[in-house]
């Protein structure tokens, strides 16, 4: 499996994924009502931190559930020279994350093909839309 290496450390934090939420009319006017008063800097500083606290709340389910799906958390990243030693070895890959999991711009298509045998993502995926389309069938 690969390794997070020094370079993936020093690298940026990656981009926030966007979602879209429908939110009542109340609670919608109860987080204005926050936010007019300086609880809150805006209505996402209000929800990041609500899901924040949820997460906090929920952390030790988050960790046994992740530890019994064998899911990696955090940041997993697999490139050209990672899955080139993965097909060197006869293996395929199972890529199970919790997270973030980068397939990097140099893998192409038919490398992915010949060394991930699945995919499952709890959080983002980011792969080159070839990469995607390739693996479209093994991600769940």
């Amino acid at each position: 499996m690969p390794r997070k290496s020094a370079s993936l450390m020093a690298s940026p934090r990656p981009a926030d994924e966007k979602i879209t939420i429908n939110v009542g009319c109340v609670d919608l006017g109860q987080i204005d009502l926050l936010v007019q008063e300086g609880f809150y800097a805006n209505r996402t500083d209000l929800i990041r931190t609500a899901i924040r606290n949820q997460l906090a709340a929920q952390v030790d389910v988050v960790r046994q559930v992740a530890s019994r799906k064998s899911l990696v958390l955090g940041i997993q990243h697999y490139g050209a020279a990672d899955l080139q030693a993965t097909k060197a070895a006869g293996q395929m890959l199972q890529i199970r994350v919790l997270g973030l999991a980068v397939i990097a711009p140099d893998v192409t298509a038919a490398l992915a093909l010949a060394t991930i045998e699945s995919i499952t993502v709890l959080g983002a995926l980011h792969a080159s839309p070839a990469v995607k389309a390739a693996l479209a069938a093994r991600i769940h």
